[in-house]
C-alpha cells in the first residue's frame, strides 16, 4: 500500500503539472487578485463539488478532481499574495512563481505530515463528502477573518486556513484516485 506521503506527493505532482501549464499560458496574471478574490475562486470551485457531490451530475463536462485541483492551486495562490501582496500587473518572473510554489507545497507537506501523526491518519476513515465540508468551513472563517482585516482574538489567521484547505483537497485526491 502507498504511503500517505507518496500519496502526498503523486497528488502534488498532478496539481504542479496543471500550475506550470498555466503558468506558461497565462504568466502570472493571477498576481492582480487580492486576497479576498482568491478566497471567493476557491469558493466557488468547493461549491461546485458540492453541487456535484449533491445532485450526482455534472452538466460541464469536468469532475471533481480539476475542482480539488483548482482549490490546491488558488490556495497556493492565496498563500504567494498574503506575503507579497496583489501587483497591478504580472510583475513576477516564472522562474521565482515556482520557487514560491515549491516553498508553500512543502509548508503544506510538513503540515500534514505533523497532523497526520497526531491524527493517526483519521482522514483515511472519513467520507469524502466531509472533505468538501470542512474546506467550505475554512473559506466561511477566511472570510470572517478577511472582513475582520486579519485580526483575530485567539484563531489562526489566514494563511493556516488556506493549508488546511490544500491538506483536505489533497486527501479528497487520493480518496478518489
Amino acid at each position: 500500500m502507498d504511503t500517505t506521503e507518496k500519496q502526498f506527493d503523486q497528488a502534488v505532482a498532478e496539481c504542479r503539472d496543471i500550475f506550470l501549464k498555466k503558468l506558461n499560458d497565462y504568466g502570472g496574471a493571477w498576481r492582480i487578485m487580492r486576497p479576498e478574490s482568491v478566497t471567493d475562486q476557491i469558493f466557488i470551485k468547493a461549491k461546485r463539488i458540492r453541487s456535484i457531490e449533491t445532485k450526482g451530475v455534472a452538466l460541464v463536462n469536468e469532475g471533481i478532481r480539476p475542482e480539488l485541483i483548482g482549490i490546491i492551486n488558488y490556495a497556493i495562490i492565496g498563500l504567494i499574495q498574503l506575503e507579497l501582496g496583489y501587483s497591478d500587473t504580472d510583475d513576477l518572473p516564472k522562474e521565482e512563481i515556482k520557487k514560491l510554489y515549491e516553498k508553500y507545497i512543502r509548508k503544506a507537506k510538513d503540515l500534514m505530515l505533523a497532523k497526520n501523526h497526531d491524527y493517526d491518519e483519521a482522514w483515511r476513515s472519513m467520507r469524502t463528502q466531509s472533505y468538501t465540508d470542512l474546506i467550505l468551513m475554512k473559506i466561511h472563517r477566511t472570510k470572517e477573518i478577511e472582513g475582520n482585516k486579519g485580526k483575530t482574538l485567539i484563531s489562526e489567521g489566514i494563511d493556516a486556513n488556506y493549508f488546511d484547505m490544500i491538506n483536505y483537497a489533497i486527501f479528497g485526491m487520493i480518496q478518489t484516485a
